[in-house]
């Protein structure tokens, strides 16, 4: 284990927080927390050689990852030639494996908060549960894809720190354990993205946050506020610099929660607004289990054939009734008779009669091998109920998902959730996602996506959107460019690993399809906000990414909070940091805010939250709200609280 050198104990160590990890995510939450929250954080990785080389393609970097090189890799270039200050807020060590002896060393045991976010489960397991013995106080914040597993890791973890509390030497314990995963934050974002380019999602437990972007309105319309105004986009949508959020002046940048002048005086500016609060339930469709639904058992051609038999059935049974005069029933039962060859001849009737009867015979021979038909087909239906199933003939208006790994796997989910036909594409017939696509009867394409007539049998040419979500970013460009040559107008979503390459990738392929919509996306830039949020103490609810910014979700109390305690909604926001978006009431009822005349307008007595506050209801110290936020916005909220908690 190497660590850089001179460099010492953490002032103070109530404010230090430790990240382990091995790849992006790693390092873009330890940019996060020095870079946004100026907490002073030790990165634990694994040893030079070990490690995933990160590509560097480009000049142009976003403020994030700026401060990411700048700070990480000046770090470790300055441990590994043994010279050099490092900065104050800033520790770099190498160690090959996370043990007692190594989280002692970096000062687990006097930490506030400790990141786990290897790549691998049960190394982040081992690692937690060394922490909470070190140290009970430690607030844990794991990255794991079992979600299962991560709600009782959760669990066990947090009632060995009321146990160590118990014992009285937890008096005023702030610890805490948070489970998340990477996928799960980033698949809202995906998801939205591909369903409608420009809308945004965060679900959780209950709670559905929809953003939709919209374009600036035409000379002479009003453009609709929707619910509120979450985000002005860029100034100019040619302008590929302010496009990202990551170069030009602040006027072409997206700003964030603008207040109603900013709005009324932008022109020529897209805004994203909050189109619906509420909850819907997460439904598949049906046919999730292992039985089909009954017309998958038939193709349409063989039910066009049923229907045509019974048809001339009906037909010859009205004409014998007409013909014999006899009753409707007795008519049909008889013209069965005669169609399965079990009637007598019908000598010496009449000629109608006789000729009803023959057409009986040539309906019932016609209806044999179409009875064999269903028969077989029901059959080979039953038996490949469990099998992948094939992009079915005529479909379009789908979104192409390539790669069924951890990302592909739970954005699959999530739009089969919002009943988006899905059609996948994976090259390795044991991936992750590939129960899971079972089980949702989702047809998948087996093949390289850069092998020629893979997207073809995708139905590419009719497709809705193209998610390339596969590990590497060289195949989802490949697959992207390729899409582009056979839909200029199609709709695109990579994920790319490197900041650098995904802003060179957008540029370019916005400049040349300037009508079509591209978003490169990052599963660490859009996950490090929320693991983030978790360290400070605080649940992020989700992160909606505008442009290359993120806007965060947050649920906290008001309590403490001198920005938000005894003022009203209106009051409390501020332009570009935070808007409160809803209260979570308490089970009695609405509460009336000091000083509040009696004339002014309740919050709803309800469970649950309320999202249609009135701008004069003041915030008390025993609400607790829903906000929208800035990372910089939360960071002052939850900083200022932090540090009159440490002077108290």
């Amino acid at each position: 284990m190497g660590s850089v050198p001179n460099q010492g104990q953490p002032s103070d160590p109530a404010t230090h927080m430790i990240v382990c990890g091995d790849d992006g995510l790693a390092h873009r939450l330890a940019a996060e927390l020095r870079g946004v929250y100026a907490e002073q954080v030790t990165l634990v990785v694994p040893p030079s050689g070990r490690r995933v080389r990160r590509p560097v393609v480009g000049r142009a970097r976003a403020a994030s990852a700026a401060l990411l090189d700048r700070v990480v890799s000046a770090a470790v270039s300055r441990a590994g030639a043994g010279g050099g200050e490092p900065a104050a807020n800033e520790q770099v060590v190498e160690a090959a494996e996370v043990t007692e002896a190594v989280l002692t060393e970096v000062g687990a045991d006097r930490a506030a908060a400790l990141a786990l976010v290897y790549d691998d489960d049960e190394t982040n397991i081992r690692a937690a549960l060394t922490a909470r013995r070190l140290n009970p106080r430690i607030r844990l914040v794991l990255r794991l894809y079992n979600r299962r597993l991560g709600q009782h890791i959760e669990e066990l973890l947090d009632q060995t720190a009321a146990v160590a509390a118990g014992d009285g030497r937890g008096a005023g314990l702030d610890a805490s354990t948070t489970v998340l995963s990477d996928a799960d934050t980033a698949a809202p974002a995906l998801a939205a993205t591909a369903l409608a380019g420009t809308s945004k999602v965060v679900q959780t437990e209950g709670l559905v946050l929809r953003a939709v972007e919209r374009q600036p309105p035409r000379p002479g319309e009003v453009a609709d506020p929707g619910l509120c105004t979450l985000a002005l986009l860029s100034a100019t949508s040619n302008d590929p610099a302010g496009a990202d959020g990551s170069e030009g002046s602040g006027e072409n940048r997206p700003r964030l929660l603008p207040d109603e002048a900013a709005v009324a005086a932008a022109t020529g500016r897209g805004t994203v607004v909050l189109e619906q609060v509420s909850y819907s339930g997460p439904s598949l469709p049906a046919g999730r289990g292992g039985v089909p639904p009954f017309a998958s058992l038939f193709s349409r051609r063989l039910r066009w054939s049923l229907a045509g038999l019974v048809g001339c059935v009906l037909a010859l049974a009205v004409g014998l009734m007409i013909v014999t005069g006899e009753h409707p029933l007795y008519a049909t039962y008889v013209t069965l008779l005669d169609l399965f060859g079990i009637n007598d001849p019908a000598f010496h009737k009449s000629t109608a009669r006789q000729v009803l009867q023959l057409l009986s015979g040539l309906v019932g021979l016609l209806l044999l091998p179409v009875l064999l038909a269903a028969v077989l087909e029901a059959l080979g239906t039953f038996r490949s109920a469990s099998a992948l199933r094939k992009p079915p003939r005529g479909l379009g208006g789908h979104v192409v998902l390539l790669g069924l790994g951890k990302i592909g796997t739970r954005v699959l989910t999530r739009l089969r959730e919002l009943h988006i036909p899905v059609v996948c594409v994976e090259s390795d017939p044991d991936a992750r996602g590939m129960a899971t696509a079972r089980r949702l009867r989702v047809p998948v394409v087996l093949g390289d996506v850069t092998q020629e007539g893979v997207l073809e049998a995708a139905k590419i040419h009719r497709a809705h959107a193209l998610l390339a979500l596969t590990s590497a970013d060289t195949t989802n460009l490949e697959a992207s460019l390729y899409a582009r040559s056979v839909r200029p107008d199609l709709r695109v979503v990579l994920r790319l690993y490197d900041d650098d390459f995904a802003t060179a990738v957008y540029r370019t392929l916005r400049a040349a399809h300037p009508f079509a919509l591209t978003r490169s996306r990052s599963v660490s830039h859009l996950a490090a906000p929320a693991f983030a949020g978790a360290m400070m103490g605080r649940q992020i609810l989700g992160a909606i990414p505008v442009e290359r910014r993120v806007l965060l979700f947050a649920e906290l109390d008001v309590a403490g909070h001198p920005q938000l305690e005894g003022r009203t909604v209106g009051e409390a926001f501020r332009a570009g940091a935070w808007r409160v978006l809803a209260l979570n009431t308490s089970p009695p009822g609405g509460r009336r805010g000091e000083g509040e005349p009696a004339g002014e307008e309740r919050v709803p007595a309800a469970s649950g939250l309320v999202w249609d506050l009135p701008p004069t209801y003041v915030l008390g110290a025993g609400d607790r709200v829903v906000l929208a936020a800035t990372r910089r916005g939360l960071a002052e909220l939850l900083g200022r609280r932090r540090r009159e908690r440490a002077g108290a």
